[in-house]
């Protein structure tokens, strides 16, 4: 293209000398220059005639840096009076800014030209052909005033090369500046059309990459190579992923063919939850031999809204948060654009939980928030499909061995060895103190041993991490090992009902899910406590804490049928034949309204309980 274009660059070159030298008039020249580039586009034009500007000006200003060191610049310098010129440069300096402004404003119009020059042409719709048509209509005008410029320039710089004078007169001042403020309007103007069109593009693409996702899940695929790069890799990053082992930066290949779990967060994501899935996950390693027997690969993708830029803070909480993580994650939260993060919100129903979308080798989607699952089965409920997760609900009872699962292996044996077992939580510590020394009271006047864990409250906080320290400083009862024991122990009830939600399966008939709700009722009523008295597994009653301090009160009311009942069945009975007169039940369900039942019975009386929404913050 040089070479073909070189001759022209030449001839326009001379013809801007010969205008600086015969003081021709500027708007014939200007035609005179437009004339030889007629054959070629509109943005082509104005770069042909720059280049032939920058042909002279550019010989001035090289024969300036190079005349002290080279002696045939020198010469050639001296004949153009160039050092003359640059002794008096502080007192030129003026000028040589107004140049310099003035160079930069066609500068500026020209790029935003052959920016416009590159707008797609099939996206150069009627939606917004006003915008293109407008620029069009204005871009001739600014080619014709951006030549102008050049020859004012050429003829600035050959008159400081060409005469002792000084300063400019106060005519040709005031014409560079103004062309200076000509041409910066107009490319203000061009901008702002510009912006238009990038805007509108923008959403073209957007709505193209958001159907390009849809059709990609809905068509069958060879293997998840289409969708998984449509996903995670939209802006072709060679390697968006990073290996959570090693911390090396990996391509999306390294997922090809394999069972993928997308674990979907925001930043806000619960260092808790983090440890329960590195548990998880690393169990998944230890089952398999090798890495190509890795029954799955887990992959963190920060959900953030891709139109607010990331700010210190949160770039420091998301690697903070990636360093922590053994799985892949994405290198960096701005590779999802705009359609993923819509996608991944209206499609998988993302709002602000954790959620993690399963696919299977073809790309497939088997579950769109296997979550619940993790947390209750573990690598059991691999391949994490809604059919093994409904396998798995058919072949389940609600035991103490199930709520418990393996949270706390001491609880795990007392259960083996049918020992009596009391679960209670809370967060009174009054009530805390008064129900183990009544527990205790009472099992001794049975001539009965038994174990007492404290299980806290969901989303535990300081104050139970407090009553932690004081029953064990008093040795009032067993607690689990943990706060992240007792969020996972609350967890795993709420995602057992959150998971027969999301099967349809969440009947009030059904005994699990009466006793789920029983749990969360407790939990979510304001008062005292609760408790859960078992022996082994299968065998057990439950109350809330007044409910049972009464009855351990009334000890002699029922002292003898333990006897011929047993104890867990003789608290029983006397819960059916003394119900309380007047109870306040709050059940706080997890979710969003719409994925809410219509309609909850009380566990206690089987009325229709009231429906409130409640926002909760708390940042204890």
């Amino acid at each position: 293209m040089l070479e073909t274009l070189s001759f022209l660059i030449d001839r326009i070159s001379i013809e801007m000398a010969r205008k600086c030298s015969e003081t021709m008039e500027e708007h014939a020249t200007t035609m005179s220059i437009l004339s030889m580039v007629s054959n070629y586009p509109w943005d082509a034009k104005l770069v042909i005639a720059l280049s032939a500007f920058a042909v002279n000006y550019g010989e001035f200003w090289l024969l300036a840096q190079c005349y002290n060191s080279n002696q045939l610049a020198k010469n050639l310098a001296i004949l153009k009076q160039v050092p003359g010129i640059l002794q008096r440069s502080t007192m030129l300096k003026s000028q040589f800014d107004t140049i310099k402004d003035l160079i930069t404003a066609m500068l500026d119009i020209a790029k935003c030209l052959v920016e416009f020059k590159e707008i797609p042409s099939n996206y150069v719709t009627e939606d917004f052909a006003a915008a293109v048509s407008a620029a069009m209509d204005h871009i001739p005008v600014a080619i014709y005033w951006t030549i102008r410029s050049m020859l004012a320039t050429a003829s600035q710089i050959t008159g400081l090369s060409g005469s002792e004078n000084e300063f400019l007169s106060s005519l040709e001042s005031w014409e560079l500046s103004s062309l200076v403020h000509k041409l910066s309007s107009m490319h203000s103007h061009l901008v702002g059309l510009l912006a238009i069109c990038h805007k509108q593009i923008d959403e073209r693409k957007f709505i193209e990459a958001y159907q390009n996702l849809q059709y990609l899940f809905n068509a069958a695929q060879i293997d998840n190579s289409k969708v998984l790069k449509a996903l995670i890799n939209p802006k072709d990053d060679p390697l968006p992923l990073v290996d959570g082992a090693n911390k090396k930066r990996v391509s999306v290949d390294v997922l090809r063919k394999r069972n993928v779990l997308l674990l979907i967060s925001d930043l806000d994501i619960l260092q808790d939850e983090v440890v329960i899935l590195q548990q998880i996950y690393e169990e998944s390693r230890r089952q398999s031999n090798s890495l190509d027997q890795n029954p799955y690969e887990l992959v963190w993708l920060p959900v953030l809204d891709s139109s607010v830029s990331l700010s210190k803070i949160k770039q420091r909480k998301f690697e903070n948060l990636a360093a922590t993580m053994t799985w892949f994650t994405l290198h960096h939260p701005s590779l999802l654009n705009r359609a993923v993060f819509r996608f991944i919100k209206e499609e998988w129903r993302f709002e602000q939980k954790p959620i993690v979308v399963v696919l299977d080798p073809q790309g497939r989607v088997t579950c769109s928030n296997a979550i619940h699952m993790m947390w209750i089965w573990g690598n059991l409920a691999f391949p994490f499909t809604i059919a093994k997760e409904d396998a798995l609900w058919k072949a389940e009872t609600l035991t103490l061995d199930f709520l418990v699962d393996g949270i706390d292996p001491v609880i795990l044996k007392w259960i083996s060895e049918e020992r009596f077992i009391f679960l209670y939580g809370g967060e009174d510590i009054e009530w805390i103190r008064n129900f183990t020394h009544t527990v205790k009271t009472v099992t001794r006047a049975c001539g009965i041993a038994m174990e007492m864990v404290y299980v806290g409250k969901k989303n535990p906080k300081e104050n139970i991490r407090r009553n932690m320290a004081i029953i064990n400083e008093e040795k009032l009862s067993h607690f689990l090992p943990d706060i992240t024991a007792i969020w996972y122990f609350w967890i795993r009830i709420e995602s057992m009902w959150n998971s027969k939600h999301q099967l349809g399966k969440a009947d009030e008939n059904d005994p699990i899910t009466q006793e789920i709700m029983t749990l969360l009722s407790y939990d979510g009523s304001e008062g005292y406590g609760w408790a859960l008295l078992s022996k082994g597994s299968t065998e057990f009653t439950r109350a809330k804490g007044t409910t049972f301090l009464t009855c351990l009160s009334d000890y002699d009311l029922w002292a003898e049928d333990v006897q011929t009942k047993g104890l867990v069945l003789a608290i029983h009975d006397y819960f059916l034949l003394n119900p309380t007169p007047h109870h306040c039940n709050r059940l706080v369900l997890p979710g969003t309204a719409d994925r809410l039942p219509e309609m909850v019975t009380c566990s206690e009386c089987r009325r229709t309980m009231e429906r409130y929404i409640l926002y909760h913050c708390c940042d204890e």
